[in-house]
């Protein structure tokens, strides 16, 4: 049995007395519709709707107390009270239009001396649509964590160079990112990741940070999974915000510093390159190609500033062509477009595409593109090139809605061939 300290349950108390006035609104449409209903099944659509929201409450305490549940366990558990929250707020919305209305008709009717009551009945129609519109996030977001969360799609870009060494002609260029192993249950995703990566037959592969949540050991159920991925020119990796344990408690700094170093040796055991404001140079004939890679750095202030790209590189400066590893995607307007260096293709990851948006031919959309300019896909800024990988796992809500995970193939062309 858990006991808890007063903190905790003043800290529960806060989130369950939200819940609580968040369902006590939206069942207003419930009980307005109800009322069409014989006593019978009025009762029993009450009781339902009640011992759903009873048991949301118990399984955001277990996802939030029982630390003997594993971490994806409890982040799924989490996400299914998301996935019963945000319809009915999606629905309140509807229901508080209504109730804007109904108020400033009371407060109209008492101006004109009215002998209508101040606040009329719910119309039955507007409950009916505040569930219609509440039912569209719940439909989608029990299918992003079912299906969506795992339909891995290969986008295939191919960008032109004029700086482009002719022998680097054709370079296909895989790249996955932000797999958040913490969140995984199975290796089911990183095996269907890794056998359509070498279906690509890559030249180079490259990941991109945030191989993890927070703790290194949610990546080692994983490394023979990693050890599969192989290119002709090498497999390369560095950090994301994610892999430096700054989001979770530590007992002390000493554990928080061996914890970033055993995810090094991840990297290391899984036989990939990684770069840490460094770089390595790929010769083919006398042609040689730069592979730059900086440790974090986020132009906004919650995120730190690991990254250093003059010392990342030292010793390349006169390789003209260049590819930067850098996770987070503000990075590329604030220091790399205008570095001293030329940085003819930077590869990013980061933002997920918030694992909520909608993907159409010619239309794209997501809310983190009023927080990211480049949020995903290629962008292109005087001769210099982004791309940023929209992620292959998730964090928060065990899903995605409208961005599926991703596997980039990027293939480089000369102009000076085609």
């Amino acid at each position: 049995m858990v006991l808890l300290d007063p903190n905790s349950m003043y800290r529960l108390l806060i989130p369950f007395t939200l819940l609580l006035l968040i369902d006590f609104y939206f069942f207003q449409s419930i009980r307005t519709i109800g009322q069409d209903l014989t006593t019978k099944w009025r009762i029993s659509l009450y009781v339902v709707y009640w011992t759903t929201s009873l048991l949301s409450f118990l399984v955001l305490f277990a996802a939030g107390s029982q630390e003997s549940l594993s971490k994806p366990i409890r982040y799924y558990l989490f996400s299914s009270v998301l996935v019963l929250l945000i319809p009915k707020l999606v629905g309140i919305l509807v229901l508080f239009g209504e109730d804007v209305f109904r108020v400033g008709s009371g407060f109209w009717g008492i101006a004109t001396d009215s002998n209508e009551p101040f606040l009329q009945g719910r119309r039955a129609f507007v409950s009916k649509a505040g569930l219609f519109v509440a039912a569209i996030p719940f439909t989608t977001m029990i299918f992003g964590m079912a299906v969506t969360a795992f339909n891995i799609k290969v986008r295939k870009k191919t960008v032109i160079y004029d700086d482009l060494p002719t022998e680097f002609n054709g370079l296909r260029i895989a790249q996955i990112s932000d797999l958040h192993s913490g969140s995984l249950k199975s290796s089911d995703l990183i095996r269907s990741a890794v056998d359509k990566i070498l279906e690509l037959k890559p030249d180079l592969i490259f990941f991109t940070g945030d191989l993890v949540n927070n703790e290194a050991v949610e990546a080692e159920p994983f490394i023979e999974e990693f050890k599969r991925l192989h290119a002709t020119h090498g497999v390369y990796s560095i950090l994301g915000n994610h892999d430096y344990g700054d989001y979770g408690p530590w007992s002390s700094q000493e554990a928080k510093a061996a914890n970033l170093q055993r995810l090094k040796e991840i990297h290391q055991e899984s036989g990939w390159n990684l770069l840490l404001n460094d770089n390595i140079t790929i010769q083919k004939s006398n042609s040689k190609l730069a592979i730059v890679g900086v440790e974090n750095w986020g132009a906004s202030r919650h995120f730190p500033k690991y990254g250093d790209l003059d010392k990342a590189v030292v010793g390349i400066e006169d390789i003209p062509f260049k590819i930067l590893l850098s996770h987070d995607p503000s990075h590329w307007d604030a220091k790399v477009k205008d570095h001293s260096q030329k940085f003819q293709l930077t590869l990013s990851g980061h933002t997920h595409g918030a694992q909520f948006g909608i993907e159409i031919p010619g239309f794209k959309w997501s809310p983190v593109k009023y927080l990211y300019k480049q949020w995903a896909g290629l962008y292109e800024s005087d001769g210099q090139n982004i791309y940023v990988n929209r992620g292959l796992g998730f964090i928060g809500y065990m899903g995605r809605v409208g961005i599926s995970p991703e596997i980039t193939l990027l293939e480089l062309k000369s102009s000076q061939i085609i």
